[in-house]
Order: C-alpha cells, then structure tokens, then sequence
C-alpha cells in the first residue's frame, strides 16, 4: 500500500515540477497540480484504506478497555468480602 503510494506521489511531483519548468508553466499551476492530482486524492485513498485498520484498533481498546473494568469490579468484591463489616 506505501509503495504504490510513494510512487504515486513521485509521478506527481514529476508532473508538478514539468508544469513548474515549462515554458507556458507556473509554479503556481505545478502547486495545484501537486495538490490536486497528489496530496488531496492520496490523502483520501490512504484513510480509506486504513479503515479497517482503524477499526480493529478501536475493538481492541475497547476490550482492553471493558476486560480492565471487570477487572477492577471483580478486586472490589474481593476487596468488600476480606474487609470486617
């Protein structure tokens, strides 16, 4: 998934530095270039590829997160039961 995405970027930046070095050419249009045909849509591609990374990370915190409350529950009532009451 980087790889193609580092090549992606390199053509882009090629694009943008022949629109940059053109005669007819802007470093203004190569910005826009780069960020139109590069950053932006790359920078969409690559967050909805890690979705489902995203998502197994979050199910797992929210695990780590309930096994830790259940955790603490289970001290407390081992906790009440060993104190005289």
């Amino acid at each position: 998934m980087y790889l193609v995405a580092t090549a992606w970027i390199y053509v882009v930046l090629m694009m943008a530095v022949a629109e940059a070095t053109s005669p007819q050419g802007t470093v203004l249009g190569a910005f826009f270039t780069f960020l139109l045909y590069g950053a932006l849509p790359l920078s969409i591609v690559m967050y909805v590829l890690r979705t489902p990374h995203r998502r197994r990370m979050r199910r797992a915190r929210d695990e780590a997160e309930l096994a830790g409350a259940e955790e603490v529950a289970k001290e407390g009532v081992e906790d009440r039961k060993e104190t005289p009451g």
